[in-house]
C-alpha cells in the first residue's frame, strides 16, 4: 500500500472534509507543516518574490524533506511519486530522489511550462530548471495529454517514448452511484433554464468576460433575462472581481456567484442543470480540465467555450454532447448561444457518448498506473 506524503489542513485555503472518507484505512498519510506564502507570511497581501519560489509552498520543503527520507527507509518504500500542479512537491521528490536513489515517478499531469506559462518569467525560469532536472532524473512521467507529450519530446530531445505514459484525468465511477438524473426536457415557462459552471474559473486561463459580453448583449437586445436563463458559477474563485464585472454589465441577475459545496452535492447539481459550462482558454490547449471527465459522465449538454485547436476540444468533438465555440470570439457565442439554449428548449442537443465515456473509468486508469509501478 502506498504512503502519502502532503501537508496539513493549515496550508490549504479551503478543505472538503467529505473526500477524507476516499482514503482506504490502510493508506498511511503523514501531513508535515507548510504556510501558504501569501496567507500566512504577506504584510498587506504583500511578500518578497523569493519566499515564493518555486511556489507559495516552499515552506514545505523544511519538513517533507526530513519525513520523507526517514520514511523511505523506515517503510522500504520503493518508489518516489510526485503530482504537480504544485511545482514543490516536484522540487520535494527530485530531492528524494538524489537523496535515496529511489526509482522516481513524476505525474506532470499537464505541462508544468508553456513559453508563456508562469506569467512571471522568474517564476517560469525555475519551473522550466526544475522541470528539466526531472526529465533527466525521473523514471516514468505521466501525462494527460498526448499533444503535451509531443511538446516535451520537442523540448528534451532526450526523452525516450518509452518513458512517457499517457493517462488521461477520468472520474470514479463510486461518486456517479445514487445520484438523481433528469432526461432531455421540454423547455418550461415556468422556469429559467439553468446552465452551471462547477470549479475556478481562472482569469487569464479560463477568461470569461467574452462570455459575459454575449451574455450582455443578448440581455440588452431583450433576448434573454434572468426567467429564460440562469448562469450558476460555482465556487469559481475570484468572486470580487467577477462581481464587478457582472455589475458593470447589468447581468448581475442572470450570472450568479454561488459558494464551494461538498462534492458529491456539486456533482448532484450538475446532474439535474439543464446544462454545463465549460471554460479553457489558448493557453491550456495542451491540457484537459479534470471535470471535463464528470461532465461526460453526467451526460449532461456541455456548452464548450474553448479553443477548436485544443486537446480539449478534440476529446468533447470524439465523446459528443458539446457545443464548442471560441472562448475569445464574443460574436461567435453570442450566435451559438441562442442556437445552444434553443436545443434545450426543444430537448434535442446530443448527449455525451456513454462507450466512449466510460474509457475514462479512473480503475481502468489505476490498473494501468499500477502495471507500470510493478514494472518499476
Amino acid at each position: 500500500m502506498p504512503t502519502v506524503l502532503s501537508v496539513k489542513p493549515l496550508a490549504y485555503e479551503r478543505t472538503e472534509k467529505s473526500l477524507l472518507a476516499d482514503i482506504p484505512p490502510d493508506v498511511s498519510v503523514m501531513r508535515t507543516f507548510a504556510l501558504d506564502t501569501r496567507r500566512h507570511l504577506s504584510l498587506w497581501n504583500r511578500y518578497m518574490q523569493w519566499m515564493a519560489l518555486p511556489d507559495r509552498w516552499v515552506s514545505w520543503c523544511l519538513s517533507a524533506i526530513p519525513r520523507g527520507f526517514i520514511s523511505i527507509y523506515a517503510k522500504r518504500i520503493n518508489v518516489i511519486f510526485t503530482t504537480f500542479p504544485i511545482a514543490t512537491a516536484v522540487l520535494i521528490g527530485l530531492i528524494l530522489h538524489m537523496l535515496t536513489r529511489k526509482p522516481w515517478v513524476i505525474d506532470f499531469r499537464d505541462s508544468m511550462t508553456e513559453d508563456d506559462y508562469p506569467r512571471d518569467p522568474r517564476t517560469r525560469q525555475v519551473y522550466r530548471h526544475i522541470e528539466a532536472c526531472a526529465i533527466q532524473s525521473g523514471s516514468l512521467f505521466l501525462f494527460t495529454a498526448a499533444s503535451t507529450i509531443d511538446m516535451y519530446r520537442k523540448r528534451y530531445p532526450e526523452l525516450n517514448l518509452e518513458r512517457c505514459i499517457l493517462l488521461p484525468n477520468g472520474y470514479d465511477e463510486e461518486d456517479f452511484r445514487g445520484l438523481s438524473t433528469l432526461p432531455p426536457r421540454l423547455y418550461s415557462d415556468t422556469r429559467p433554464l439553468r446552465l452551471l459552471h462547477a470549479g475556478l474559473i481562472y482569469p487569464e486561463e479560463r477568461d470569461p468576460r467574452p462570455f459575459f459580453h454575449a451574455l450582455s448583449r443578448l440581455k440588452k437586445e431583450g433576448k434573454i433575462d434572468r426567467a429564460k436563463l440562469r448562469v450558476d458559477l460555482r465556487a469559481s474563485g475570484d468572486e470580487n472581481y467577477y462581481a464587478g464585472l457582472l455589475k458593470t454589465l447589468q447581468i448581475e441577475d442572470i450570472v450568479h456567484l454561488l459558494p464551494p459545496v461538498p462534492y458529491h452535492e456539486a456533482l448532484q447539481e450538475g446532474a439535474v442543470a439543464d446544462a454545463l459550462l465549460l471554460l479553457q482558454g489558448m493557453t491550456c490547449n495542451h491540457q484537459i480540465p479534470a471535470k471535463t471527465y464528470e461532465y461526460l459522465r453526467l451526460r449532461r449538454p456541455i456548452l464548450a467555450l474553448t479553443t477548436h485547436e485544443g486537446d480539449t476540444a478534440a476529446l468533447l468533438r470524439d465523446a459528443g454532447g458539446a457545443t464548442i465555440v471560441d472562448i475569445y470570439d464574443v460574436n461567435a457565442i453570442y450566435q451559438c448561444l441562442l442556437l445552444f439554449l434553443d436545443s434545450l428548449r426543444r430537448g434535442n442537443h446530443a448527449l455525451p457518448d456513454d462507450v466512449k465515456t466510460g474509457r475514462f473509468a479512473r480503475r481502468n486508469q489505476a490498473r494501468k498506473l499500477a502495471e507500470y509501478l510493478n514494472q518499476l
